[in-house]
């Protein structure tokens, strides 16, 4: 399998801006066109108080930094232009849910979404939603934020909704999760969401490599279980190193796609093609994982 999907992450929280504008944009989305890439997903519109266009929506709620430029309108118009579906992911105000405050965080992006949908809701590549909000086990308050959430996306546009969660797992956490618990709190947590959420993607960075093997096929059947379409989100930088973040070691990459197909997934995306994988990087290191990604996918058939 070959990754055919990314996050366009320009709102972010601990990687450096590339300071690109339209023209690099479009030299970036050709080369993710030309390794097969056909979704694009906006990691989130807004976080705290930057946000990738002008909300009058979101003003209403805090003061926010202006967009000099609509990253939204560009993202749009790359991937029309490249034949790509294009994915929104919501806003993230960095406060409310972190701090128990759901029914606000809810609040805030119900009518932000109304806002994005009167702007951008008829353009060609708007193909579905992504929930920004991350969680990694059973949070009973939370859930009622995400719940919150689809349906009132599908009352806007009835389109597909991802969800890209993470594992505890040892490579980000003291204390990671067995396998055991959790199996059992996605169960729990896919039983709620089935019907609401139409994708899961899950990251694999936060795994021992060892083990991703197993967490993988829980993940799987989980998703069978509860009629979810199973991705896996390929990190392609490197977890475990002493500097955060680098682009990923290609044995290292190329390990968790073999992974992801021995598990069947149905379909790869990444976090994230410009800064880790692309030929057009501020990282040289993600230039030559670039080549060795290319010759990898002439090598198995994939190019």
């Amino acid at each position: 399998m070959k990754i055919t999907g990314t996050f366009l992450d320009e709102i972010t929280h601990d990687i450096p801006a590339a300071n690109w504008g339209p023209a690099e944009w479009a030299r970036d989305f050709d080369a993710m066109r030309a390794v097969g890439i056909d979704t694009v997903i906006l990691i989130r519109a807004g976080y705290r108080d930057r946000t990738t266009f002008e909300s009058e929506t979101l003003r209403q709620f805090r003061p926010m930094r202006p967009a000099y430029l609509d990253l939204v309108d560009l993202f749009l118009r790359e991937a029309e232009r490249c034949g790509m579906d294009f994915y929104f992911g919501i806003y993230d105000s960095g406060e409310h849910w972190a701090r128990g405050d759901y029914q606000q965080e809810i609040e805030i992006n119900q009518r932000f979404t109304e806002e994005v949908i009167q702007k951008y809701g008829d353009r060609k590549a708007f193909k579905g939603w992504y929930l920004s909000h991350e969680l990694h086990g059973y949070n009973e308050a939370f859930m009622q934020v995400y719940l919150g959430l689809t349906r009132h996306l599908r009352a806007l546009k009835d389109m597909p909704l991802l969800m890209s969660p993470y594992v505890k797992g040892r490579k980000q956490f003291d204390d990671p999760i067995t396998p055991e618990e959790h199996e059992k709190q996605w169960d729990t947590i896919f039983a709620q969401l089935a019907g609401e959420v139409d994708i899961v993607a899950f990251q694999d960075g936060q795994i021992d490599f060892l083990e991703l093997a197993e967490f993988m096929a829980i993940n799987k059947a989980l998703a069978d279980k509860h009629g979810l379409e199973s991705w896996s989100n390929v990190e392609t930088f490197e977890r475990g190193m002493p500097i955060n973040f680098l682009p990923i070691n290609w044995q290292n990459l190329r390990y968790k796609l073999e992974a992801a197909e021995t598990a069947g997934v149905e379909k790869l995306i990444t976090f994230e093609f410009s800064h880790f994988l692309s030929p057009n990087s501020v990282y040289p290191s993600a230039h030559n994982l670039y080549r060795r990604y290319q010759e990898w996918l002439a090598e198995t058939g994939q190019a």
